[in-house]
């Protein structure tokens, strides 16, 4: 149906090609993956399909994008999208409506359709989607799993042939993921839409995936369906890891087909692993209550966080991780409650000035950029040092730490998502906060890259800091935490340990625990134990 031919990009001419003499197919009523490490190109070759390559990007693109055989590689967007509907990772960030009836329809009245085509069109997808109770509502008061399938209609409307997704999991909590998924899955086994999504949590896509697109980081890439793809991939979801390490021929790619293939599994007996020694709190919260005009976001949350901890926020969209963030930082107002920071003389975050508060709690914000204004990585370390009062050179001392080499004159802008957070986590922690607290920190992350930003979360731990990191990342949950707190709606629900706390809740479960039971977490466990996958 649409197909990318000999396609070539280039942002600079002293460099690799982004993308390689390139070919690739997408048939009618298939769903893809696109695979790869962490700026290896990915939405680069979604921005080819759409048009927003090089257009609004710069660089030099060559090759064909034919859709059903004719050229269509100098239709600009507008041109394109009423046959190639494109979602990107913040659908907030995309509407241009107030509400979801008027979200549905804005792109049909743009390609001037008659009023009576319209009404039609956005019942159709409110019952396709299961949103016709949303109609009237705020787009800013949806969760963001409805966000995600409102924008998702916004593009059906306009019937396209193909849906283009960039990380339309990334901010999702993993029920609200499943939904999106398989809503996707119903629009191309019973609607024919083609599907062609990058996503970085293969554990959530696989078993949907008819084939996968694996950009191989020298500007080609492999396709072919899973089986085949993923023995030749860098990253894998923690199944895979699981059937390499257990031999198994083809590789799982589903909880349900690995918990099968267990039966045989000779497992060791696990290591009993004591809970951590109380140590006294570095950051203590209680009676914390939140509103928001008549809405209570946060109700009579109590929180501790231990010196050299990693306490992980789990919780679906809307239930309050974000809030409690900010309130812990100091900036966000609270109607109720007392936050305690420091061992020796605690002191509240909100009751001190900006300077100070850097100096108690650091947060580094859902989206890393929030963060960045300046125009090279060298002025950001440097205004950086000058607001904390620290020596010249600090900030780029631990930016060496976490990606060295990193180029001092490179616009922030230029950066991969793994780099602009490492820059963001550099500038917090130049004001040497006691506290860390980060806002899903794992969205555009490959399994690699999270691998060692959990490792840096652990130093910073051992250093004697606390850690909260918010996120919906179950896998990254598994790798870094201690303890799990869980919210819903507002109050803490659960809490304790993170093997306990996991166990108890299917849906924030990683896949090794859902496959082996507890007390297992993750493959590296049985790696590290003889006879474990043998």
């Amino acid at each position: 149906m649409i197909e990318l031919r000999e396609v070539t990009v280039r942002y600079d001419d002293a460099s690799a090609p982004v993308l390689d003499r390139v070919d690739l197919v997408v048939e009618e009523s298939e769903l893809v993956v696109v695979s790869g490490r962490t700026g290896v190109g990915k939405s680069t070759l979604l921005g080819v399909l759409t048009g927003l390559v090089p257009r609004f990007t710069g660089g030099r693109l060559s090759g064909d994008v034919l859709l059903d055989g004719a050229s269509i590689l100098h239709a600009p967007p507008r041109e394109r999208a009423d046959r190639i509907g494109y979602v990107g990772q913040d659908p907030l960030a995309g509407f241009v409506t107030d509400t979801v009836e008027e979200e549905l329809a804005y792109g049909m009245e743009q390609l001037g359709l008659p009023t009576a085509t319209m009404r039609r069109r956005v019942e159709e997808t409110l019952d396709l989607l299961g949103i016709a109770d949303l109609r009237a509502r705020d787009l800013r008061t949806l969760s963001g799993g409805q966000q995600q399938r409102v924008a998702i209609g916004s593009v059906l409307t306009m019937h396209p042939r193909l849906l283009v997704l960039d990380e339309p999991t990334s901010a999702l909590d993993p029920t609200a993921a499943e939904d999106v998924l398989a809503t996707l899955t119903r629009l191309v086994h019973d609607a024919g839409l083609s599907v062609l999504l990058a996503e970085h949590r293969l554990e959530r896509v696989l078993p949907f995936a008819d084939r996968i697109a694996l950009l191989t980081g020298d500007g080609g890439v492999l396709v072919g369906v899973p089986d085949e793809v993923l023995p030749h991939s860098p990253v894998v979801p923690p199944i895979v890891e699981l059937g390499r390490a257990a031999g198994w021929q083809p590789l799982p790619l589903t909880v349900r087909d690995a918990r099968r293939r267990t039966r045989g599994l000779t497992l060791p007996v696990p290591t009993v692993v004591p809970e951590r020694a109380a140590t006294a709190p570095l950051l203590a919260a209680s009676g914390i209550t939140v509103t928001h005009g008549r809405v209570v976001a946060l109700r009579e949350v109590a929180l501790t966080l231990p010196t050299g901890s990693v306490t992980a926020l789990m919780g679906r969209n809307g239930s309050g991780k974000s809030t409690l963030l900010w309130t812990l930082q100091g900036s966000g107002r609270r109607r109720a409650g007392e936050v305690a920071v420091g061992d020796a003389t605690p002191v509240d975050p909100a009751a001190v000035d900006a300077g100070q508060r850097r100096g108690l709690v650091g947060l580094v914000p859902q989206t890393a950029a929030d963060l960045l204004y300046l125009e090279t990585v060298d002025e950001e370390c440097s205004a950086a040092d000058a607001g904390s009062g620290t020596a010249a050179g600090t900030c780029r001392a631990l930016l060496d730490r976490l990606v060295p080499g990193l180029p001092g004159d490179q616009h922030p802008r230029d950066l991969s998502e793994g780099q602009r957070l490492a820059l963001a986590l550099a500038i917090v922690l130049t004001s040497r906060p006691r506290v860390v607290l980060l806002d899903e920190p794992t969205r555009g992350l490959d399994y690699p890259a999270k691998r060692h930003l959990s490792d840096h979360l652990r130093s910073l731990a051992a250093e004697g800091h606390a850690v909260l990191v918010a996120t919906h990342d179950v896998e990254f949950v598994a790798q870094v935490a201690d303890d799990v707190v869980v919210l819903a709606d507002g109050e803490v629900v659960s809490s304790g340990p993170v093997r306990r706390v996991v166990a108890e809740s299917p849906a924030f479960a990683p896949q090794v625990t859902k496959i082996l039971g507890p007390p297992w977490l993750r493959v590296d466990e049985l790696a590290l134990t003889s006879g474990a996958a043998s």
